[in-house]
Order: structure tokens, then C-alpha cells, then sequence
């Protein structure tokens, strides 16, 4: 919390939910400490929050200790909730409680990393455009189907601000300062930390199975973005081709040729990849997981997901509850 004689601006709290991404945390507010500096002014200020007012554990395992408990936010522009690792945590009631509080007095919300969850738990996104960390987008998508989740790296909606995490909390807080202080400024920070590029709200998540397709064929780009957007309802090769204005055959080569792979393996492993996820994250029952990632047949769903990792869909529920 910034301690000087002028009294910020904007104000931000940072709710630390337990083993919280600590990478996030400090980008988010070295991002403010740099545009203050830059712009000589004590334009931002910041506090961190936790449930009792006690310190957090960090992800890292490193406690970060709390200016407030969240039944005594200071007056705050934006209240982000900094979550990680899990959906579940000590004083999550309270922390849901206070958040909805803060919704209908009209306050600013924002989840950092997989802080969109508590937000919709709070039923903070209703009717709002989010984003959330790619590892939690399938569970998210679960467990709230009417709120539009895009996968881009962050997210403002209104008074809604969401960023999947890690660098994305830079490109968050550089549009805040952007639209404070205008693009030089935010450059200018940026530079401070060598982020060379400022992405946009349209900028995708690089998700861990995607392989790198940077300078590589845009059209085959799309495909694998449409393979993704579309793994409930797989669509068929002659669509996928028909999107890129491309042959089935021609491609079939693109993808041997940039992926050692064909179209339907890769998009097989997709889905297995999602499917995964569902059951790592979510409770919901092996047959509806077949179902949400294009399978028809539980008897082929577990059989494939065997040759892809070796164990039964059974066998990776039991080990992750």
C-alpha cells in the first residue's frame, strides 16, 4: 500500500485467495508502482485484502501479509480477486459475501487467474464478457454455460475486468493505465519491463497443448482455432477445409508438414486434452465429460482416452479428488 502525503486517484484492492499466484500479484502492481513513477504522480494506490486480514500463503508458499480483512475494503475503483490452483479455499463464503456486497454498491470487480470463478460464484458476471486461465476455461464453461467465457487473455466488460494470469495481468493493467493516461505512457511502462508487446483484449491464450504457430501458416492457425472452439461438436474435415478455403488434402499437408500430425489425430488430441481437465476439475459424471468433448460412445471415449494417457478416465477421477 503506497504511503504519501498525496492521496491517489484510483485506488485497487487485491483479495489473495489462499496459494494465490504470487507472478501475478506483483505484475498487477508493478505495473501501477512503474506508471507512478514514470508519470512522477501517486496516481495509484493498492492495498491487499484476505479473508480475516491475516496473511496469505502464496502458490510459492510465501506469506504476503494483508492491510485488510474483506469486511473492511477501503473505498476501491477496482476490487480484483488474485486466485490460483484451486476454486476452493479457507474463507471463500466470506470472500463470495463481500463481493456481492461490493456488486451492488456499483464498485469495480476484476479476477486475476482463475479469480473469475469467485466472480461468478458471486454472481458478479452475469451478463458479462470474461476470461479465465486456460487449465479452468473447460470447468468454467461447465459450470456456467451463460456466461460468455472467450479465452483471450483479458477481459473488460463495463466495470468487469478478467485476465487469465501470469503475463496477461501486465496486458490488464497496461490498458487501466492506457486509458488513464493515453498509449505513451502505457509504452513507456511496458518498455520497463521488457514486454515488447502490448496484446489487446482480441489477443488469444496460448493454451499448453497448442503448439507454436508463430510465422507459420495463418490459415492453419484458424483451423486449429476452430478445432478448439468446437470440440462438443467436432466438425467434419470438409468443414474445417471449407473454413480456410482449402482442400481436405491440401490440409492434411499443412498439418504434416508444420505438425507431424493429421488433422483428426490433433483434433482427437484436443478433445482428450479437454476431457482431462473435466476430470481433473469438476465432480461431473465420466459419461457427460465423453459427451462435452464430441463422443457418443462411453466404451470409445474410454478407450481413446487409454491410448492417450495410459489409464482409464476412472482411474484419473480417483487420483485427482
Amino acid at each position: 500500500m503506497i504511503a504519501d502525503d498525496e492521496t491517489p486517484k484510483r485506488h485497487f484492492s487485491f483479495i489473495l485467495a489462499e496459494f494465490f499466484p504470487m507472478f501475478c500479484l506483483a505484475a498487477a502492481i508493478d505495473v501501477l508502482r512503474s506508471a507512478n513513477r514514470l508519470s512522477d504522480t501517486q496516481y495509484y494506490g493498492w492495498s491487499t485484502v484476505s479473508h480475516d486480514g491475516q496473511p496469505v500463503d502464496a502458490s510459492n508458499r510465501l506469506a504476503i501479509k494483508a492491510a485488510y480483512g474483506v469486511n473492511d475494503i477501503p473505498q476501491s475503483d477496482i476490487v480484483f480477486v488474485v486466485a490460483g490452483l484451486t476454486t476452493e479455499f479457507p474463507g471463500k463464503a466470506r470472500i463470495v459475501a463481500a463481493l456481492r456486497s461490493l456488486g451492488r454498491r456499483g464498485v469495480g470487480l476484476g479476477g486475476i487467474s482463475i479469480g473469475s470463478y469467485t466472480l461468478a460464484e458471486a454472481g458478479q458476471l452475469e451478463g458479462r464478457r470474461c476470461t479465465i486461465h486456460w487449465e479452468n476455461r473447460a470447468s468454467f464453461r461447465e459450470a456456467f454455460p451463460h456466461i460468455e467465457c472467450t479465452g483471450n487473455v483479458y477481459e473488460i466488460d463495463r466495470n468487469r475486468y478478467t485476465s487469465a494470469g501470469g503475463t496477461t495481468s501486465v496486458d490488464l493493467m497496461l490498458e487501466i493505465v492506457r486509458s488513464d493516461f493515453g498509449p505513451d505512457l502505457a509504452h513507456k511502462v511496458a518498455n520497463q519491463f521488457q514486454h515488447e508487446r502490448i496484446r489487446s483484449h482480441e489477443d488469444r491464450q496460448r493454451v499448453g497443448q497448442e503448439p507454436d504457430l508463430t510465422g507459420k501458416s495463418d490459415k492453419l492457425r484458424k483451423v486449429t482455432e476452430l478445432m478448439a472452439e468446437n470440440l462438443e461438436l467436432p466438425l467434419t474435415a470438409g468443414e474445417l477445409a471449407g473454413s480456410v478455403h482449402l482442400s481436405v488434402r491440401q490440409v492434411e499437408r499443412l498439418f504434416l508438414r508444420h505438425l507431424n500430425s493429421t488433422p483428426g489425430r490433433y483434433y482427437m488430441t484436443l478433445r482428450l486434452e479437454r476431457a482431462r481437465q473435466l476430470l481433473r476439475q469438476t465432480n461431473i459424471p465420466i459419461l457427460e465429460v465423453a459427451l462435452s468433448t464430441g463422443f457418443t460412445s462411453h466404451s470409445y471415449f474410454a478407450q481413446s482416452y487409454r491410448l492417450q494417457f495410459g489409464r482409464a478416465p476412472s482411474d484419473e477421477r480417483r487420483t485427482s479428488f
